[in-house]
């Protein structure tokens, strides 16, 4: 194997035969750079005849059908490209899996920076800068929020029936499935679960307008502008599907540190001061959408609730010897947190 792990995954010169099929420049692919980003893909930086590219597929051994996943997002950049909506810019994708053995897109890069692995000299030194920020992100939100699935064509890209309906049930099997890692204590060992999914089903709003969401949104997966508060791109479609979009709002609630900067799941950013309250942020989104929001608290739930189910998963394989245990134990202490979190918006209006 590869003292660089990328080269083993994507061979250069079938990717330029490739780009050569298509019309995507000419002559060598020049100083191919690997990006930081989720542990679901590669990324890979590189330049043709002065062009610069992204390339992002799947790692050797994704969770669930890789390819598809990888498809699916391709086809939800390519269809955001008629909308407001800040996101990187699909150039072309490679559905087969011939080319390097996995589907595979590429995309233009970012001119930005993520949050919560620093914030630059602007940012830090800048309260109002920070503030205007968090409301960025929101704002990212109510622009997804805003995009006609069906005008883009995305009328098939989810099923939106009973979707609501569908989460508790849905997420609480995957939970129920890491029993097959040898070693996970169980559902027990998660304070309240029990208590958060039975409000849940009993509090389920009684509509929804159905629309793109992203499924995964909070301040780790957006970039912001180098010279300003404003969003560069939301990144990291992988769970993207059509739903119900207050639910990325929920999850904004569910992952904003508290009023000390305090995080509760991963995402925290320092210097914190400055940055809006959750009710700030919620105010934000109620001025701008014309979405029902009378059952936010709900969203901010389910959203505590799905995550901390999706980082137990972690912790799940950490205990079966197939996931760092520092890591696991870290998230499943996440995973906890979220739950607290949800237990004290149960009988309180008050988001914070």
């Amino acid at each position: 194997m590869s003292d660089e792990p990328w080269k083993d995954l994507v061979d250069l010169n079938k990717v330029c035969a490739w780009m050569d099929r298509v019309g995507l420049g000419s002559g060598a692919i020049e100083d191919p750079t690997p990006l930081a980003g989720g542990t679901q893909n590669v990324l890979l930086l590189f330049y043709r005849d002065g062009r610069p590219f992204v390339l992002r597929r799947s790692p050797r051994h994704p969770r669930g059908d890789g390819n598809a996943t990888n498809r699916r997002e391709a086809r939800v950049l390519g269809a955001l490209a008629s909308t407001d909506v800040p996101h990187p810019r699909l150039i072309a994708a490679c559905s087969s899996e011939e080319v390097i053995g996995a589907a595979f897109y590429l995309m233009e890069p970012i001119d930005g920076f993520n949050a919560t692995v620093m914030l630059p000299p602007l940012h830090a030194s800048d309260r109002s800068v920070r503030r205007e920020m968090g409301f960025a992100l929101v704002d990212g939100a109510l622009a997804l929020g805003r995009v006609d699935h069906m005008a883009v064509g995305l009328g098939d890209f989810g099923k939106s029936d009973g979707f609501l309906e569908r989460q508790v049930p849905r997420w609480r099997a995957l939970l129920d499935s890491y029993r097959d890692y040898e070693g996970w204590p169980g559902a027990g060992s998660i304070p309240g679960l029990d208590q958060v999914a039975k409000w849940l089903a009993d509090h389920v709003p009684p509509s929804f307008t159905p629309g793109l969401m992203h499924g995964d949104y909070h301040l780790a997966n957006v970039m912001f502008r180098k010279n300003g508060p404003e969003l560069a791109a939301i990144v990291d479609w992988e769970l993207a599907t059509i739903g119900d979009p207050l639910l990325d709002m929920g999850w904004i609630i569910a992952t904003w540190p508290g009023v000390d900067g305090h995080t509760i799941a991963e995402f925290g950013i320092k210097p914190w001061g400055g940055f809006p309250s959750i009710g700030d942020l919620v105010d934000r989104y109620r001025e701008g959408s014309q979405r029902d929001t009378t059952h936010i608290r709900w969203y901010g739930v389910l959203a505590c609730y799905k995550l901390g189910v999706i980082l137990e998963g972690t912790y799940a394989r950490a205990c079966a010897g197939a996931a760092s245990k520092i890591t696991g134990q870290r998230l499943h202490q996440s995973c906890i947190k979220l739950f607290e979190r949800a237990q004290s918006w149960l009988e309180s209006d008050r988001l914070q």
